[in-house]
């Protein structure tokens, strides 16, 4: 069989791990990874909270991708506004769509639209210095709500929570922290739907709760001790219970479980929130806060050029990654915003398989990146200026910190644009 030649749009892990796949069983064909961002890696670099470099660590396979695999990388190409995905799928016998989910689901109750009432994904991407965010102003003021029981809330969590000196060995600049710490928080609500018990929030996140400084902490809604025959659940409420016996800082963090937001005011004090039990009692929950942060999902943004169903063509299978002949889903895009980072490499793999077993069948030999245009061509950021950005970053770390991130696309490009811009190079 010839080999063929595939797009995936999105170099982020769902795009990465694809790739990765589909190399080991086409080791000719020609692969090449788009992304609207000059950098690639996505939710990696972009969504992994900053000071956690141990997950982030993940890149360092996919840089064998582009240094060992001669897999192609094509930055700053905006695939649907640049090049329209039509003339994409005209160029390439395989086009995959992997790039994800990363608007904030929004509360679904009477005054969510109010000024202070931010997405913890937004608020994540601004403390990561993505480019999007760089005219995000958020004022959380002393007291803010952080509604969800997820990672996602603990990671915010624990961002807001931590003092300067705990951003060591983190990527965060400190330009983001001080805007972070210019007011700072004196307390903070995290309230969720589920009961402690089924909180979605891993044991692990809430152990690392327990060594920060300037916290102390007031537990509701938990269950008595005993009687628990899941180790896991277990675990998890006991993990809680530590975090009460600890901190004597001047920040206090509640946790709040089985309350569903029910509506939000304005008042002169800030927003008045208010929750109704979600056991069924006629019991509510009223918080003041000066800001509000969802932390309760993600979704497709307003703006995307790509719709999963509105692509899917008579006779595919959405929900099973295929769109069109020819043209694949993978990662959030696929099947919704759930699973990890190693749940993505395992969904790649699958959709790797379905590809596999469909290219017999296709009419391949489709010229591939050589058909784009060339005013297309020409203004892309090949791995070797992705490398010439990241020294940079490296190179301009403070003491205490990974890299100092250029959230300035501008910049980025001036960056590259001394070495060769053309086809993506491994």
């Amino acid at each position: 069989m010839k080999s063929p030649t595939v797009a995936i749009v999105g170099s982020g892990p769902s795009g990465c791990y694809l790739a990765q796949a589909l190399r080991k069983e086409w080791p000719h064909a020609e692969i090449t990874l788009f992304d609207r961002m000059p950098v690639p890696y996505g939710l990696v670099r972009y969504g992994v909270a900053p000071d956690h470099p141990g997950t982030k660590n993940v890149v360092r396979q996919f840089e064998r991708l582009f240094e060992r695999d001669n897999i192609g990388f094509a930055g700053n190409v905006e695939i649907g506004r640049d090049i329209p995905l039509d003339v994409l799928r005209e160029a390439y016998d395989i086009v995959v769509l992997a790039t994800g989910l990363h608007g904030d689901r929004p509360l679904d109750i009477p005054g969510a639209d109010q000024a202070r009432v931010y997405g913890a994904g937004r608020l994540t991407r601004l403390l990561n210095d993505h480019p999007d965010e760089q005219g995000f102003r958020p004022r959380l003021g002393e007291t803010t709500v952080i509604v969800g029981n997820g990672n996602v809330a603990i990671d915010v969590l624990r961002l807001l929570a931590k003092s300067v000196e705990e951003f060591d060995n983190s990527e965060i600049t400190d330009e983001v922290l001080g805007r972070l710490l210019a007011t700072p928080l004196r307390h903070i609500h995290i309230v969720g739907r589920s009961p402690a018990r089924q909180a979605k929030f891993d044991t692990l996140m809430l152990r690392e709760l327990a060594g920060l400084r300037r916290a102390r902490f007031d537990i509701r809604d938990l269950p008595e001790p005993g009687g628990e025959e899941d180790k896991a659940v277990a675990a998890k409420l006991e993990a809680l219970r530590a975090l009460k016996r600890v901190g004597q800082g001047e920040l206090d963090i509640s946790f709040h479980f089985g309350w569903q937001p029910e509506s939000l005011n304005t008042e002169e004090d800030g927003y008045r929130f208010r929750f109704k039990a979600t056991d069924g009692s006629k019991t509510s929950l009223r918080l003041t806060a000066d800001s509000v942060i969802t932390a309760i999902g993600f979704t497709q943004q307003p703006d995307s050029h790509f719709c999963k169903h509105g692509l899917s063509r008579t006779g595919a299978d959405p929900d099973a990654s295929q769109l069109a002949p020819g043209l694949y889903c993978t990662g959030w895009f696929k099947r919704g915003p759930t699973g990890t980072i190693p749940e993505n490499r395992a969904d790649a793999k699958a959709v790797a398989a379905l590809i596999l077993a469909q290219a017999a069948a296709m009419g391949l030999g489709k010229p591939g990146f050589a058909a784009l245009p060339a005013a297309i061509t020409g203004k892309l950021v090949d791995y070797a200026g992705w490398k010439r950005i990241d020294a940079a970053e490296v190179a301009a770390a403070p003491a205490g910190r990974i890299r100092q991130k250029i959230r300035d696309t501008a910049e980025m490009l001036r960056i590259v644009n001394d070495i060769h811009q053309g086809e993506p190079q491994s």
